[in-house]
Formats: C-alpha cells, sequence, structure tokens
C-alpha cells in the first residue's frame, strides 16, 4: 500500500506528536537524521520545534507521508534559502521513512513527493541535501537523481573515533 503525502499540513496535536515518534524511531533505528541512539521524544523534542517554529516564519515547508492505517510514515523538511543570491534553490532536511517501512520503496516515493513540492514552489531551479557517510546514503540518494557535488571529510562526529564525512549532493529541477 502506498503513502498519502500532504505538503503543508495543518499541524495538529496528533500529527505533531507523530512526527516527534516518527524522529525518535527513526533516531533509534540508526538513522541520520540529528541524533545517535539512544533517544527519547525528550531529546528530539527541540529539534521538531525549531523546524515547527521556522515554519510558523515561513521559511520551512513540511512534507508528510501517512501510511494505510493514517500513523506518519514518513517526513521531509523544505527550506527556503532567505540570501537573495539563493533564493533559486532549497534545502531537503530530516528525510525519514518509519524503520517498519524500509524496504517497501517508501523512500524513493518520499523524493518523489518532495521533488514534485518543491517544482510547485516559485524560482526553485534545484533540491540541496546533506548526508552522512559511512552509512550509504549518497548511493540511495544517487539512485534518485541527486549528485555528489562536494564531500567534507569527518566533519560529522557520530562518537569520540567515529567521524563521518558529510557529503552534499544536488538534483537539478531544469
Amino acid at each position: 500500500m502506498a503513502l498519502t503525502f500532504t505538503f503543508d499540513p495543518d499541524v495538529t496535536p496528533d500529527l505533531h506528536d507523530g512526527i516527534l515518534d516518527l524522529w525518535t524511531d527513526v533516531s533509534n533505528a540508526g538513522g541520520a537524521v540529528g541524533f545517535v541512539a539512544p533517544v527519547d521524544r525528550e531529546t528530539v523534542r527541540p529539534a521538531l520545534l525549531k523546524h515547527l517554529a521556522d515554519m510558523a516564519e515561513g521559511r520551512v515547508r513540511l512534507l508528510v507521508g501517512h501510511d494505510e492505517a493514517g500513523k506518519v510514515a514518513a517526513t521531509a523538511f523544505l527550506a527556503l534559502n532567505t540570501h537573495r543570491l539563493m533564493t533559486h534553490w532549497l534545502w531537503l532536511y530530516t528525510v525519514m521513512v518509519h524503520p517498519g517501512h524500509q524496504g517497501k520503496g517508501y523512500g524513493h516515493d518520499l523524493l518523489a513527493a518532495a521533488e514534485s513540492a518543491a517544482r510547485s514552489l516559485d524560482g526553485i531551479e534545484a533540491i540541496r541535501l546533506t548526508c552522512r557517510g559511512g552509512l550509504g546514503l549518497e548511493r540511495f540518494y544517487g539512485s534518485y537523481g541527486y549528485k555528489e557535488v562536494g564531500r567534507i571529510p569527518d566533519a560529522i562526529r557520530v562518537a569520540p573515533g567515529d567521524d563521518r564525512d558529510d557529503i552534499v549532493m544536488l538534483l537539478p529541477l531544469l
């Protein structure tokens, strides 16, 4: 069963809790979404609140995917550039599919929905994202058409002695 995606949904208490649960579950499954396991909801909550505050200010847009039971199963945040010389591209952040849905093609569905959302915004010509090295994420994004355009060695410290590359990827929309 496919996910149902909504761009710019109303953030209800249920949606807020669903995103918080998703982010916590993805983090605890080893997902590279800003945390290192183990985490709990209260550890993740400030990051979600920052995204929601940025949404309220119009700098960030939310894409959410619900499964057939109506549960939050995937999200991505699209961050608009405020610098006048960079408003023609946006950042894709916190791209997540619930671990229970891995291997179903939902990651590609989420990227397709994010591309569609970006294309719906006036003047957006590319999507840019960063990913953590050492997990094969650059191959995943590359399979959707993203190209690696930069790499900063050892920029992400997961733990003492475990540094990972910060990989910059780009998907042109023109």
